[in-house]
This record gives C-alpha cells, sequence and structure tokens, in this order.
C-alpha cells in the first residue's frame, strides 16, 4: 500500500506497506478459484448398488449426494453454490465431490465366498469396459 509504511527519517515521507498472507491448505478440500474439491471414499457395494450420502461443506454444514447404482470410481458430482464466496459480486462457485471405489483389504470367509460366488455368475454386460479392454488386448496381440 503506497505511503502506509513507515514514517522517512528526518522527516520524510512515509514509506510503502507491504502485506505477506499465506494461505493453508485444508484438510478436506482442494480450491481452484471459487470452486472446491472434494475426494470422498465409497465401498463397493454402494457404488454398484446405489445409495445416499452426506458430505461435509465449506460451511461447517451437510450436504446429500444421491449415488446411484453402476457409479464408476473417479465419478464427479458438481452441488451448484456449495463452493466459495465470488470475489466481484454475488453467488458462490460449485462444489466437486470425486467418490472413489475403495476394494475391501480385509475379507471374511463368508465375504470371499459371496464374492466367488458372484464372480462366477457375471457377466460382459456388467463390465463393459473390461469386455472393451480384452478385445483391444486380443487384437493387438494378433498383429
Amino acid at each position: 500500500m503506497a505511503g502506509k509504511g513507515e514514517a522517512g527519517s528526518r522527516g520524510g515521507g512515509s514509506g510503502d506497506l507491504y502485506l505477506f498472507i499465506n494461505v493453508d491448505s485444508h484438510d478436506l478440500f482442494k480450491r481452484s478459484e471459487q470452486n472446491l474439491f472434494f475426494e470422498c471414499p465409497i465401498s463397493i457395494a454402494d457404488a454398484a448398488l446405489g445409495t445416499d450420502i452426506k458430505i461435509p461443506t465449506i460451511d461447517g454444514g451437510k450436504a446429500k449426494i444421491k449415488i446411484p447404482a453402476g457409479t464408476q470410481s473417479g465419478k464427479q458430482f458438481r452441488l451448484k453454490e456449495k463452493g466459495m464466496p465470488l470475489m466481484r459480486g454475488g453467488g458462490y462457485g460449485d462444489l466437486y465431490v470425486q467418490v472413489n471405489t475403495e476394494v475391501p483389504v480385509s475379507l471374511n470367509r463368508e465375504q470371499k465366498d459371496l464374492l466367488e460366488k458372484f464372480r462366477e455368475i457375471e457377466n460382459e454386460k456388467s463390465n463393459p469396459s473390461i469386455k472393451k479392454f480384452f478385445k483391444k488386448a486380443k487384437s493387438f496381440w494378433k498383429n
């Protein structure tokens, strides 16, 4: 700020005032201008069957998101006007929630048996990306 610093020596004019501001990162949210980004882990069952989840918002509240059946890991949901206030003018940015499917790391016997049964009855319609990948791989291996 020009002229807002300390007075100069021997009656000289005031110097300039410099402000240095550091903004700490948030534990949950990442910011890009007025938009916020949040990653939320969900279970395989919730991703496959669908569910409703509550997530925190920057104002300390909660927002509810409907996760549709068949949601893939990495899918982003947008919550309008749940981000940061716009600097010039009214309104707010958006909050983007990315769901990441977490694969269980420790299964009991019953869970393993159920997953084995599921693997046996799976079909190509269940996993279209896997089918597409192996089709490309087989074509590549033929060359």
